[in-house]
């Protein structure tokens, strides 16, 4: 095959390419699906792959570019949808082959707007079972292989096989979801960028539910302005999510590359610094050149949302409400990491899920007075970088205690229902990226977005690519 000089490419990139006659849609379709086939049978971040669909795509967008239809940055883009969206005709699993009947009738609302900008779908990734995980390991479908060490790490979870087809060259972007940091997770243990929106941005129809009080949809890509560009085809009202309606869209592309001179950004000093603190005070230092205003804030009600002694449950709860007949019939066939975590929601009553949903909207609401004087707030995507799967899987504790280590960064975010980008800010000595995360108040993902873009441009971790060799195959560019 040779090299494949298209496959890191950013959106952005390529779109100017394919408009300029240099790169045909076919053509990039075409050797995506090549270095799939190559890298993926040792990345096993794909659960299916639609060749036939995404040349007939393809093709549909080169006769359209070719006729002066353009469509937007979009046109002509290959990308892999997390097999939590529908996508008509083909099966939503959920990440358990107890769902391998279970063929979509139409498109989601996500896949069905990517569809109207003219993306060409290469397939579908992988997820933790039911997205109830944020180490990414599943061993019911198989666990997506981290690019960036040759021993199998975690990949983050649950959006993990999209987080490892982005970071691997295999898709320019692919879609995620996120109720408790499972776009940012894989995002920062795979070092590219994920974005989190605010419930209510963007429609979750036709996406199989973990928990719909936390639940949001966001894009994995290589660029923050990638991220961007797909976002803004996202947003919108649906009337088939309530929490759209009344949720005017907004431009986050006009003020994307403005810079961070005046912005107020602080250190998040309450609950998030552990294991990563030196790349992230270095990440501060970066912003401070730029001429942000950089301080350090107190935020009570993070460390408030996850010492809620019956948090936990929250997520569980609402699982087990999607998910009661696998519970109730086929429990012993689900995995052993799943199961037996989710079953515990039925223990929360009505009466305390009540509360507890009480609780946080007061959180909520204060956590913007708590904010009201920063624009951003900057902390660690993970508490700590990704580990070897085999210490991790090792026993359960072992990754109960992991779950809670890459997920409680973010899952506070969640539980806040703030927005937030990750990005790439670093790496271990072993060589594994370290994730920078920027939150902002619900609803400005454009101020997230804009700081986010102002550091990556600042620096060069985002141009880092993993070593493939150890995949064996010989025949693409590595």
């Amino acid at each position: 095959m040779g090299a494949t000089p298209d496959a890191f490419g950013s959106i952005a990139g390529l779109a100017a390419r394919l408009r300029t006659g240099g790169l045909s849609p076919v053509t990039l379709a075409e050797q995506l699906m090549e270095r799939i086939e190559a890298l993926d049978k040792r990345l096993r971040s794909f659960i299916l792959v639609t060749p036939q669909r995404a040349l007939a795509d393809a093709r549909a967008a080169e006769h359209a570019l070719k006729g002066g239809a353009d469509l937007g940055p979009l046109h002509g883009i290959p990308y892999a949808a997390k097999d939590l969206f529908d996508v008509k005709g083909l099966a939503t699993t959920a990440g358990t082959r107890l769902l391998a009947g279970n063929v979509a009738r139409e498109d989601s609302a996500v896949v069905r707007k990517l569809t109207a900008a003219g993306m060409v779908l290469l397939g579908k990734t992988c997820t933790v079972q039911f997205a109830y995980g944020a180490v990414g390991i599943n061993h019911d479908q198989g666990t997506p292989h981290n690019p960036w060490h040759p021993t199998p790490h975690a990949p983050g979870g649950s959006s993990s096989g999209s987080a490892v087809a982005v970071a691997a060259g295999l898709a320019p972007m692919a879609l995620g979801s996120d109720t408790g940091g499972s776009v940012r997770v894989p995002a920062a243990l795979c070092g590219i960028v994920g974005l989190k929106t605010t419930v209510g941005r963007i429609s979750r129809a036709g996406v199989y539910p973990l928990a719909w009080t936390l639940d949001s949809v966001g894009p994995l890509t290589r660029t923050v302005e990638d991220a961007a560009l797909v976002y803004q085809a996202l947003q919108g009202a649906d009337v088939r999510d309530e929490t759209t309606v009344g949720v005017a869209p907004h431009d986050v592309l006009r003020r994307l590359k403005d810079g961070v001179k005046g912005v107020r950004i602080a250190f998040g000093e309450t609950l998030f610094f552990d294991d990563v603190e030196k790349a992230i005070r270095e990440a501060g230092r970066v912003f401070g050149a730029l001429g942000a205003h950089l301080e350090s804030v107190a935020v009570p009600e993070a460390a408030e949302a996850w010492a809620e002694a019956k948090r936990p449950l929250l997520i569980a709860a609402e699982a087990c409400a999607v998910n009661a007949e696998f519970l109730d019939t086929h429990l012993e066939a689900l995995d052993p990491v799943i199961g037996p975590r989710m079953i515990t929601g039925r223990t929360l009553s009505a009466s305390d899920y009540f509360a507890l949903l009480r609780r946080y909207a007061a959180l909520r609401e204060r956590v913007r007075w708590t904010l009201g004087d920063v624009d951003a707030l900057i902390v660690p995507t993970t508490m700590i970088p990704a580990r070897p799967l085999a210490v991790i899987d090792s026993s359960f504790e072992r990754y109960l205690e992991h779950n809670v280590k890459y997920h409680r960064n973010a899952g506070v975010g969640n539980l806040l229902n703030l927005c937030a980008v990750s990005v790439p800010c670093g790496f271990t000595a072993e060589g594994l990226p370290i994730g920078l995360m920027i939150y902002a108040t619900p609803f400005q993902e454009d101020v997230a977005l804009r700081v986010a873009y102002a550091y990556e441009q600042a620096t060069e971790w985002h141009k880092r690519r993993p070593d493939l060799a150890w995949t064996g195959a010989a025949r693409v560019a590595v």
